[in-house]
């Protein structure tokens, strides 16, 4: 592990690692409304709940799977699949970044502070998007499940992607914060040891995050200052 340094107020934090869809950009609601308007058109509804297991991993059945097994019948694939996805894309251009992210961006730039990001998602779905919001330079490594070789059954709720987060950053995990909006991610981060600020979103809100160290409504409402007493207080 890195030297400790003193940072003043932030001198019990080594690094911070965020999740990204749901997180840094609300990519999660657009995801959800696109596909299910196809389970619309097919004569299916969607229910919010069964769609919440899915988020934050990469280990479950694609959407078009879970559309057949409820049709009982195969689906045109070719004609379904990217116009749903242009869809999403449509949804999503009018999304910003959340409240809260940029601010505390700043903060750990100004302390020294190692960031990541640790995401389930691809990396030609994550990188382009933190280009687009100017923010990829914020971030020292971009950690996805790319980095896991694909492999989706490391993904989270698997601790891989936080672990090599941590590594990349050469961080204690005692003295790391993790930011996610999904249970799946919680248990990530709970297992690789970190300190965990939960921040429900639109889709993930009244799910349970009671594993987590903190729950806050918006990273708005956080200040790394903060945080840093709370974990030099864990045993």
């Amino acid at each position: 592990m890195s030297p400790v340094f003193d940072r003043g107020p932030l001198s019990g934090l080594d690094a911070l690692v965020f999740d990204f869809d749901g997180l840094i950009l609300d990519t999660e609601t657009s995801a959800y409304e696109s596909t299910r308007e196809v389970f619309v058109e097919h004569g299916l509804d969607l229910p919010l709940a069964e769609w919440q297991q899915f988020i934050g991993t990469a280990d479950h059945l694609h959407w078009t799977d879970v559309l057949e097994q409820a049709l009982g019948a195969a689906i045109d694939r070719a004609e379904v699949r990217p116009r749903r996805d242009q869809r999403k894309l449509e949804l999503l251009a009018s999304e910003v970044v959340l409240p809260g992210v940029y601010d505390l961006l700043v903060e750990a730039a100004e302390g020294g502070l190692g960031v990541a990001v640790a995401s389930s998602s691809p990396a030609e779905w994550v990188g382009p998007h933190l280009e687009r919001l100017d923010l990829a330079h914020r971030f020292a490594h971009v950690i996805t499940r790319n980095d896991l070789g694909g492999d989706a059954a490391r993904t989270k709720p698997a601790p891989d992607l936080y672990r090599l987060a941590l590594s990349a950053l050469d961080a204690d995990p005692a003295r790391s914060v993790a930011f996610e909006d999904s249970p799946n991610g919680l248990a990530a981060a709970k297992a690789a040891g970190m300190f965990c600020v939960a921040v429900p979103g639109g889709i993930t809100r009244g799910l349970d995050f009671s594993a987590a160290d903190l729950v806050v409504d918006s990273l708005a409402q956080v200040r790394l200052a903060d945080l840093a007493p709370r974990l030099e207080r864990r045993p």
